[in-house]
C-alpha cells in the first residue's frame, strides 16, 4: 500500500499503478472510473464523480458520493477502502450505513464496491454495481 498524499492509504497492484496527474481521488476510485467508462458510461453525462449531497462533508448529515449516476438515475456507487472504511473502526462503518439509508430515503440506491474486490476484477464489479448488485462486506450477507 502507498500513501496517496492526503493521508489515505491506497492499494496498489504488482505493476504499481498510479493515478494520472491531476486526478483528485484514490487509485481504486480511478480504477472504478475507468471501468465505468469501459462499461459504456460517459463522465458528466451518465455519472458525476465526487458528487456532494446535502452540503457534502462540510455539513452535518451531508456526504460525498464517489459516483452518482444520471443513467440509471437512482444509483450511486461508493468505493470502500479497506483501511478507511473497514479497519478505521465502527464509527466509519456506522457512518457508511447511515449514509446509505439516507440516500435510500431520497430514492437513491447506494452500492458499495470493496477496494480489494475492485482492484482484483474492476470490470466485473463495476458491471455488478451497474446492475444493482452489492458484493461488499456491507452489502446483503456482508458483515
Amino acid at each position: 500500500m502507498l500513501d496517496d498524499g492526503v493521508g489515505r492509504l491506497i492499494l496498489t497492484t504488482r505493476s504499481q499503478q498510479q493515478v494520472p496527474a491531476g486526478w483528485e481521488g484514490s487509485l481504486p476510485e480511478y480504477t472504478a472510473y475507468q471501468a465505468f467508462i469501459r462499461a459504456g458510461k460517459v463522465p458528466g453525462t451518465d455519472f458525476t464523480y465526487q458528487s456532494p449531497l446535502q452540503g457534502g462533508r462540510m455539513e452535518k448529515g451531508g456526504q460525498v458520493l464517489d459516483f452518482l449516476f444520471h443513467d440509471p438515475p437512482d444509483l450511486a456507487v461508493n468505493i470502500q477502502g479497506v483501511y478507511y472504511h473497514y479497519q478505521f473502526g465502527i464509527e466509519s462503518l456506522a457512518r457508511d450505513k447511515i449514509g446509505r439509508e439516507q440516500m435510500l430515503g431520497s430514492g437513491i440506491t447506494v452500492i458499495f464496491i470493496d477496494e480489494d474486490d475492485l482492484m482484483a476484477d474492476p470490470d466485473y464489479y463495476a458491471q455488478e454495481a451497474l446492475n444493482y448488485r452489492d458484493h461488499s462486506r456491507l452489502g446483503p450477507g456482508g458483515s
